[in-house]
C-alpha cells in the first residue's frame, strides 16, 4: 500500500516563518527548500508586506528545518520589478546553487518572467548576476517555477503561466512544462495541467510538488474572487506527454497552499506550506512526517 499523500496535518506543525504583518497581502510563504551536503536545511521564501505593498525573497539555512536563520534578502528593487513570487532552488552537479525567482513588471502591466542566480553559496545570491531564463512574451506571464533536476543529470521544471490576452482576467492561470539540459536553455512542452470546467479548480491550476513517485499537489482556485484563497489538490504524472499530470480529486485536499514537499533521505518527508490566519495573513509552516 502507498504511503498516504504528505499534505498538511500529517504531522505536528511549527510555525517556520510568522506573517510579517496583520491582514489581506502580508503573507509569509511559497517557500522551496533543499538539503545542503551535510543534511541542513536550505529554504527560500517569500515576503510580501501588505496588499500592494513589497514582495521579496528571503534564503535561510537551519539545522533542524523549523528554526531558521536567514543568509540573504533579495529585493525587488534591483530588477526593476515591484514584487517578487515564489522561488525555486537547485543545487548543480559542481555544487553551487541555483535559485529561480519571479519578479513582476511594474504597474500597470501584469506581466511577470522568471530569472535564475547562481552562487557557491546561498548568501551570496544577493549579489550574484541575474539571467534571464523563462521571459515570456505578450500574452504569457510565467512565474511561480518549480525545478528539479532528472534523474539522468537533466532539468525539468513546471511554470504557472497567466493569460495576458484579456484585461482584468490575469489571474487564471495554467501549468506548463519544460526541460533542459543546463537549467539555463530550456525547450518549451506546453501546457500539462489546466483547470477543469465546473469544478473547485475552473479558474487555475499551479503545480507546486512532485514526488520521485510521480504524485503530485497543485493550488486551484473555482473564481476570480477566491484569488490568494487557492486550496491544495492532488495530481498524478500521466506518462502520457512529457510532465503532464491529470487531478487525482474531485474536491480540494486541504485549505492552504504553495505546498512544498522534500523527501528526506531516510525516509518521510519534510513539508512547507502557506496557511491563511484568520485575519487574512498568512505564515509558513511546516512539519516534520516521519517514514511509515
Amino acid at each position: 500500500m502507498a504511503d498516504p499523500f504528505p499534505l498538511p496535518g500529517s504531522a505536528e506543525a511549527a510555525v517556520a516563518v510568522p506573517a510579517p504583518g496583520s491582514g489581506v497581502g502580508w503573507w509569509a510563504g511559497s517557500s522551496h527548500a533543499a538539503l545542503d551536503e551535510d543534511g541542513t536545511y536550505v529554504i527560500a521564501y517569500r515576503v510580501r508586506t501588505g496588499e500592494k505593498g513589497r514582495g521579496l525573497n528571503v534564503v535561510a539555512r537551519s539545522d533542524d528545518g523549523e528554526r531558521l536563520t536567514t543568509v540573504c534578502t533579495i529585493e525587488q528593487e534591483r530588477f526593476g520589478a515591484q514584487s517578487l513570487e515564489k522561488p525555486s532552488l537547485v543545487r548543480t552537479d559542481e555544487g553551487r546553487w541555483r535559485l529561480y525567482v519571479c519578479p513582476a513588471a511594474p504597474a500597470p502591466s501584469k506581466h511577470w518572467w522568471i530569472d535564475v542566480l547562481e552562487a557557491d553559496d546561498p548568501a551570496d545570491f544577493a549579489e550574484a548576476e541575474a539571467r534571464t531564463v523563462f521571459p515570456g512574451d505578450e500574452n504569457t506571464g510565467v512565474k511561480d517555477p518549480l525545478v528539479q533536476r532528472t534523474p539522468d543529470g537533466g532539468w525539468r521544471a513546471w511554470i504557472c503561466c497567466h493569460p495576458l490576452d484579456i484585461p482584468g482576467e490575469e489571474d487564471r492561470m495554467t501549468t506548463a512544462y519544460a526541460t533542459s539540459s543546463d537549467g539555463l536553455t530550456w525547450e518549451w512542452h506546453g501546457t500539462v495541467l489546466s483547470p477543469r470546467p465546473g469544478a473547485w479548480d475552473s479558474r487555475g491550476a499551479r503545480l507546486t510538488a512532485v514526488l520521485p513517485d510521480g504524485r503530485a499537489a497543485y493550488d486551484g482556485r473555482a473564481s476570480k474572487e477566491e484569488n490568494w484563497f487557492e486550496r491544495i489538490g492532488l495530481a498524478q504524472l500521466t506518462g502520457d506527454k512529457p510532465g503532464e499530470l491529470r487531478q487525482s480529486n474531485d474536491d480540494a485536499a486541504y485549505d492552504a497552499r504553495y505546498l512544498d514537499v522534500l523527501p528526506l533521505p531516510g525516509g518521510g518527508y519534510r513539508i512547507y506550506y502557506e496557511a491563511r490566519l484568520p485575519d487574512e495573513s498568512h505564515e509558513l509552516r511546516t512539519e516534520l512526517i516521519p517514514p511509515r
